[in-house]
Parts: C-alpha cells; structure tokens; sequence
C-alpha cells in the first residue's frame, strides 16, 4: 500500500515537474513572440536631389541611415519637391534623383529593410504641405536661418516656395508619425519648427500629430568644407576642391584632401582641437568616421608627423571607404529596371502610411471624405 501511494507521489511529481517545465517553455516562446512582433521606432529622412551626394552627405546621414535597418522602420527619399525652390535642368534633376537613389543603396540601405522613394510619387507631401501652409505663421517662416541663406544666394529667384518649404518639410516629417529624424545641426531649426506647428494643430484638433526628436550623430554629424572648414561642406559649393564626391574618382579624392586646408603648426600637429584648428579637426572627424578611430587614437599615430603625411593617409582612407559604394552605384545605375522596382515600391508602402495621417488630418479640418 505505501509502495503505491510512493509510487502514485512520485508520478504525479513528475508530471508536475513537466507541467511546470511546459509552462516556462510557453512563457519563454510567448516572450519571443512579443519580442518579434513589438513595433520598432519609425524614422525618417531625406536629402534633394540637387547635386551629386557628397562625403558630408554620406557620413553625416546616410552611413548613420543604414547603420539603423534592424533598429528602427525606415522611410528614406529622394527630397525633389524641395530641390525646385531653385532652378533646376529637368533632365539633370531626373539623372540625379536615380544616382541618388542607386547611391542610397550602394550605402548599404537595404530597399528590403527600408522604404526607399521619391518624395514627389507620394502626393500627400503636397497636401499636407498646404495644410500646414495655413498653420504656419509669416514670422516663423521669415525667421528661418536657410531662408535666409538661399534668398542672398539666389537673390534673382526669391519665390514663394522657398519661403514656405519649411512648412512642407514638417509635412514631409509628420506624415509618417515617426519617433527620430535624423538631421544635421543646420537642419535642428526646422525640426524645432515642425515640433511648433505640430502642437499648434494638435492644439486645436487634438493628438493627430507625434511629435518627433531630432537625431544628430556624435561622429561625422557635420562634415565642413576641406578649403573652409568654418563652413559646411556642400554639393552646391562653388569651389570643387572643398568638397568630396562620393563618385569622385580616387585621383581627385586625393587631390582635394591634399589641398585640405590645415594652419602653421610643426610640431605636436595632428590634435584634435575645433577651436582653435578647424581643419584638422575636420580631416580627423572623417579619418575617425571612415576608420573607426578615437581621436586619441589618431593623435596616437600621427604623433610627431607633419601634414604631409596626415593628409595623404585621411585621403587614402577615404579612397578605399568609397570605392566599393562608388563601383555598387555605378553598376546599379546600369539596371534601371531593378531602380524602378525600388522606387514604385517604395512610393506604395509609403502612400499606405501618409494616407493614414492624411486622411486624419482632413476629416479634422472638416473637408468633405471622398
């Protein structure tokens, strides 16, 4: 009898020992489940298609966009609504939009983890940038540093678009309700911006709008100029060699970092120091950027060397960072087809989400559904 009660104890031990053990195996499969399926953040950016994607560009963004894929849902496009508030060759900005998207990729923005398109195949851009027209004010507008800027650069072209693209832009960023939007500092004063009229519409109509952080990078968040390192360096600089292309080939690449603008020191030289040595404090934010290098690191190896060796060793570096993203483009760009593809998918899966906001944003200001 006691042998049975025994036996009967340890059965039912047993089977409580694999209750319990099927229960944690379904608490920890549920745990991956929710792990798998939980929403990511949503970020999103863009750069116009204005002119060939720089080394600025490339480090500053888009080697930061594709570091993110696994992170977060991404949005990424081709800003061509913006690039024709100054005067553009139709056939060059359509050349320039496909480079840039073929250049997207060759970064390493992979079109399967992030939503690639161009900003004027989703039609709610528009839209909802005239609505935002209505809840932007003349004084914000008039007080924007890039405004600015562009009139007294384009003083025979001051149109109206260039006045009211910041309204636009902040359409471009709360179509798709994102959590980051990754900017340089000198794009900061339009999300700032976008933040003021998103809370000014919700004000009125309640939450339609998330409000988004900016995302600035600690390395490489702003590359300048090589032959004016106060000043940023940019596709439209008048002076070639302060700037760097990522289609630049390795020859020009190595000139334009040979003539990179540096100051008189001799000795004790390769410091990192914004202050008071500018330049090399920018040729040593993109050898940091391009070799994952601390700065005491490079001081480290430069210790002693003059600019005539740093200079050449930044430029090489550059050279072999660039030439597989400089071969991926130019062999993407020969399959227009595959481009295409990109594209149109792209614009699809992003339309599916503006469309959402939106419509919100219409049945609140009380236009009519369709």
């Amino acid at each position: 009898m006691f042998c049975a009660k025994y036996k009967l104890a340890l059965h039912n031990e047993a089977n409580y020992d694999k209750i319990l053990e099927n229960q944690e195996r379904s608490v920890s499969k549920m745990s991956e489940i929710l792990t798998e399926t939980a929403p990511k953040k949503r970020m999103l950016s863009g750069i116009k298609p204005s002119g060939d994607l720089t080394l600025g560009s490339y480090l500053g963004a888009v080697k930061n966009w594709a570091e993110r894929a696994d992170q977060y849902e991404c949005f990424y496009f081709m800003a061509d609504l913006h690039a024709i508030t100054v005067r553009q060759n139709p056939a060059d900005l359509r050349r320039r939009t496909l480079e840039q998207l073929a250049q997207y990729i060759a970064c390493g923005l992979d079109p399967q983890k992030n939503t690639l398109f161009i900003q004027s195949h989703v039609h709610q851009h528009a839209e909802l940038g005239w609505v935002l027209d209505c809840y932007s004010m003349f004084g914000e507008l008039s007080r924007m540093t890039q405004f600015k800027d562009k009139s007294a650069k384009n003083a025979d072209n001051i149109n109206a678009g260039l006045f009211t693209y910041p309204s636009l832009m902040a359409g471009d960023i709360l179509l798709y309700q994102p959590d980051l939007v990754p900017v340089g500092e000198d794009q900061k004063q339009h999300v700032e911006l976008t933040h003021v009229i998103a809370r000014r519409f919700n004000g009125i109509y309640g939450d339609v709008f998330k409000i988004p952080e900016p995302f600035v990078p600690k390395v490489g968040a702003r590359i300048m100029s090589l032959t004016n390192p106060t000043a940023k360096m940019s596709k439209s600089e008048n002076e070639d060699s302060g700037r760097v292309l990522l289609m630049d080939p390795p020859e020009v690449i190595m000139k334009q970092f040979k003539r990179a603008i540096t100051d008189s020191d001799t000795e004790n030289c390769v410091r990192y120091d914004k202050e008071s040595k500018p330049g090399v404090a920018n040729l040593m934010t993109i050898y940091s950027a391009v070799t994952g290098k601390t700065y005491e690191q490079i001081e480290q190896e430069f210790a002693g060397c003059g600019y005539g060796k740093f200079k050449p060793v930044v430029g090489e570096a550059v050279v072999e960072h660039l030439r597989p993203i400089r071969e991926e483009s130019l062999r993407l760009m020969k399959d227009k087809a595959y481009l295409e593809s990109v594209y149109r998918d792209g614009a699809q899966k992003a339309s599916y989400v503006a469309e959402k906001t939106l419509r919100k944003v219409y049945k609140k200001v009380g236009f009519v559904a369709k």
